[in-house]
């Protein structure tokens, strides 16, 4: 497939090295720092101990590269409004997008949700321009499972996982979702053909919303993070609302916020990709973790004290330090 990579940061980086290194024709719409380091040393990936650089084209304009089949949108949440005025010129009638992406996104309850089937999403989508400029029928999700970092422009370290869930929004097993799977596994990725990918999200939902926001605010790291009581307490009790939502959505979760806890906890000591951002002085996406789940707590009447607090708090924090609008 012909791939354009929309956000050429840790992950985008990651997984165009790996597609470009694997044979795919890989382009890359950056600018800046980016878009010179990636025109002077190609896409650079570090990963198990191994370093290496691949060619791709970079642009500044999505329109010098034309139609894509295969568009991955890798970019943080707050960056979305503006990729999607600027993708046309890669969008064709078969074009795929992938979203790799945080979060709740804008198409999260197409094909899918029961009574909210088809809702739009404000806090992610402010006037649904989003869903206007790249319309569902091209929309594959995916959630990823993989830890990456920038050392530079261009220029990834990997540092270990590399799942990616993949996944129409409603749920079928089509063909153009089974070539883009065989596609990713042939590069070397470790891929899940999902039944339902709003579930995956959610599920990752379920541990960043709260690990994330609360380590902007703090600076520290996740078992620092979790080895407290008190700030473990409040996370689970955020949690809760969380399931609760997603029972009434139609997205179990059979865990308890303790197991989750556990499964954290063995990760290590590392620094979530929020507060990866504030160190770096990037715009937060908060809306796409914390927001997005007030609002369906609305829509369902599940209310949502705790989570109202983190957001207040986590809000507050990125507004004073101008991340956060």
């Amino acid at each position: 497939m012909k791939t354009c990579i929309y956000g050429a940061g840790a992950i985008g980086g990651w997984i165009g090295a790996t597609l470009a290194r694997a044979g795919t024709p890989v382009s890359v719409v950056a600018r800046g720092a980016t878009f010179t380091a990636l025109r002077e040393h190609g896409l650079r990936l570090a990963s198990g101990g191994e370093s290496f650089a691949v060619p791709v084209e970079a642009s500044e304009s999505p329109a010098t590269l034309g139609v894509q089949d295969l568009v991955v949108i890798a970019v943080k949440a707050p960056a979305m409004a503006e990729v999607a005025r600027h993708i046309a010129p890669l969008l064709g009638p078969q074009t795929l997008v992938l979203t790799a992406m945080n979060g709740v996104p804008w198409w999260f309850f197409d094909g899918f949700g029961g009574a909210l089937a088809g809702s739009h999403l404000e806090s992610v989508d402010p006037g649904g321009e989003i869903a206007r400029c790249i319309p569902a029928r091209h929309i594959i999700g995916c959630v990823v499972h993989a830890s990456c970092s920038l050392k530079g422009p261009g220029d990834v370290q990997h540092h270990f996982g590399k799942r990616l869930i993949v996944g129409e929004p409603s749920g079928e097993k089509t063909a153009r979702v089974r070539a883009l799977v065989d596609l990713l596994q042939q590069a070397g990725l470790e891929v899940q053909l999902s039944e339902q990918i709003q579930k995956d999200a959610w599920y990752k939902l379920w541990g960043n919303m709260t690990v994330n926001p609360v380590s902007a605010i703090t600076g520290a790291t996740t078992d620092r993070i979790l080895a407290d009581p008190q700030v473990r307490e409040f996370i689970s009790r955020v949690m809760l609302e969380a399931r609760e939502i997603g029972h009434r959505i139609g997205i179990p979760i059979e865990q308890e916020p303790e197991d989750r806890h556990q499964v954290t906890m063995k990760l290590g000591a590392f620094k979530t990709s929020m507060l990866q951002d504030v160190e770096a002085g990037r715009a937060v996406e908060l809306d796409a973790l914390v927001t997005v789940v007030q609002e369906i707590g609305r829509l369902t009447s599940v209310p949502t004290p705790f989570s109202d607090a983190l957001l207040g708090l986590a809000r507050l924090h990125a507004r004073v330090r101008g991340l956060y609008p």
